[in-house]
This record gives structure tokens, C-alpha cells and sequence, in this order.
């Protein structure tokens, strides 16, 4: 697969989700947070589970067979993406569909800013004012002394760190075991499983609640889960981290769409200024450094 193939299942992934987040507010009836994250999330490996497997038996016959710390990786990639998706679920709730994507794509200059510190990979001088622009912008975005949209959009920002760790494990477990499905399917089947059991726990859910919240647990689960998440784990094989998660970030655009068509929110000029800084210090997150500007001269 080429690079430009790559980014176009990422551009598709980012469609699907911001699309998404209309559902995510509105289709979980009274079904608690974590039950319906871990519900959409079990359709999702129900879904992937059987081209997994296919895969894996190829992967394991024809290049390379799975070691433990490839299963423990994917745990692990399971548990933060089952943290941040609750985190964002649950911030979801309590705001505005424009506004969660937004704040959503914060996590966009983390990507580069984690993978200096966890990973030691060096990162262009731009991602410094770009991160401050970005905090600056959320805080705009917000409404800026808006006190009942603050807990909502705290509960969103929370997950970013979550989201862009996520980026970061995604590339390093594709890249690693050559076998995105089965990435895929084992981070979505660690998700349902965990959520549902801790659900179950914590939230007590009722079968009228499931019932209730059906449709938009196979939407959710079918299309943002057994889609657009493995179309994902496949792009980032052949994707840098940061790279895909500035195209990731235009779900922020299809999410302020889908708030406007289906739920008739609107944003003042502020807010929308503070939304359009967040996606200006993100761009420049990957354009700076193409035009060369900071790159280290030869001596």
C-alpha cells in the first residue's frame, strides 16, 4: 500500500467519526457511559474478529509468529483506547457536539510531544507555539467564562492524552506485528470485555437500557468501531504517528457539520475563531516543517 492510499483510508476513518460524535451524544438513551462504550465497542471485534483471524494464521504461517509481548502490547493498546473513549464519551454528554470535536483534536500536537519524551523522537521547533496556540484556542472555543459547558469540555480534553498515547501504540503495533486486523480486533475485544465488566459494576445496566441504546450501539459499533478504527491501524502501518494524526483531525470538521445539520447548534464568531486557531496550530504542526524553515543547516 502506498503512503497516499494510506492517508486516504485515514481521510475516510476521520469522516466517519466526526460524523459519529451526533450519535454518541444522542443515541445512548439512559445506558450508562461505560457499558455503551464497551458495548460498540465488542460489535466492532465481533465484526473484525474473523479477518483477524485469517490474517493472523497468515501472518504467523508466512512471516513471523506472535510472541507474548505482541499480545501484551495490544492489551495495553486496548486499555487506552478503552480510557479514552470513556473519558470522551462522558465529556460528550455534557457539551456541545462542535466543541468535543474540537477539543478532541487537541491531542494532535501531543502526538509529536509524547513521542519526544516516551519515545526520544525528535520534533520540529513549531510544535511548541503550536501546542500554546492550541490551549489558547480551546480556551476560546470553550466560551471562554462559560461555566456550563466547562465540565463537559474538561471531560473531552482529559481523554486527548489517552488519544494521542493511542496514536503512538497504534503505529508501534502495526509496524511490529504486521498484522493491523489483528491489532484491530484484539484492542476492540480488550475494550468490550473491559468495559461491559466494568459497566456491570459500576453502572448496574438494565435490559430495557441496552434496548433502548441498540441502535446507536451498532451504529457506533459497526462504522466508528469496525471501520473507521481499522482503517486506522491499516493507514498507520505505512503512516507516520504524526502525520496521521493531523488527517485524524479533520473528524473535527465533519463533527462540527454533523452538530450543525442534525442538531442545530451554531458557534458565535469568537468560539468559531477559537476552533479555527485549534486547526491552524495543528496544520502547522506538519506544514511548518516541510517548507524546510528550522531545519538544521549543514555545517
Amino acid at each position: 500500500m502506498t503512503r497516499i492510499q494510506a492517508n486516504l483510508l485515514l481521510a475516510l476513518a476521520a469522516m466517519i467519526w466526526g460524523s459519529s460524535f451526533v450519535v454518541q451524544q444522542i443515541g445512548t438513551g439512559e445506558l450508562g457511559t461505560i457499558t455503551f462504550t464497551g458495548s460498540r465497542f465488542l460489535v466492532g471485534a465481533i465484526i473484525v474478529l474473523p479477518f483477524a483471524f485469517k490474517q493472523m494464521c497468515r501472518v504467523g504461517r508466512q512471516e513471523r509468529k506472535f510472541h507474548t509481548t505482541d499480545w501484551l502490547g495490544i492489551l495495553l493498546t486496548g486499555c487506552v483506547l478503552l480510557t479514552a473513549a470513556i473519558l470522551q464519551q462522558h465529556g460528550i454528554l455534557r457539551t456541545t457536539v462542535t466543541n468535543s470535536g474540537f477539543l478532541t483534536a487537541l491531542y494532535v500536537p501531543l502526538v509529536p510531544l509524547l513521542g519526544l519524551i516516551i519515545l526520544k523522537r525528535k520534533v520540529h521547533f513549531a510544535i511548541w507555539p503550536a501546542s500554546i496556540s492550541c490551549f489558547i484556542g480551546t480556551y476560546i472555543l470553550s466560551g471562554a467564562h462559560t461555566v456550563e459547558l466547562a465540565t463537559g469540555d474538561l471531560w473531552v480534553i482529559s481523554s486527548t492524552i489517552f488519544w494521542a498515547t493511542h496514536v503512538l501504540l497504534v503505529g508501534i503495533m502495526a509496524s511490529r506485528t504486521g498484522a493491523p486486523l489483528v491489532v484491530a480486533a484484539g484492542q476492540f475485544l480488550v475494550c468490550g470485555v473491559g468495559g461491559l465488566t466494568l459497566g456491570f459494576f459500576v453502572e448496574a445496566p438494565t435490559i430495557p437500557q441496552v434496548i433502548g441504546a441498540a441502535w446507536g450501539i451498532l451504529y457506533i459499533g459497526i462504522f466508528s468501531v469496525g471501520m473507521a478504527f481499522t482503517l486506522q491501524v491499516v493507514g498507520q502501518r505505512y503512516t507516520p504517528a504524526a502525520d496521521a494524526a493531523i488527517i485524524l483531525s479533520s473528524e473535527t470538521i465533519f463533527a462540527a457539520l454533523g452538530g450543525m445539520f442534525f442538531l442545530g447548534e451554531r458557534l458565535s464568531l469568537v468560539q468559531l475563531s477559537g476552533g479555527v486557531l485549534i486547526l491552524v496550530s495543528i496544520l502547522a504542526v506538519e506544514l511548518v516543517p516541510l517548507t524546510g524553515i528550522g531545519r538544521p543547516r549543514p555545517l
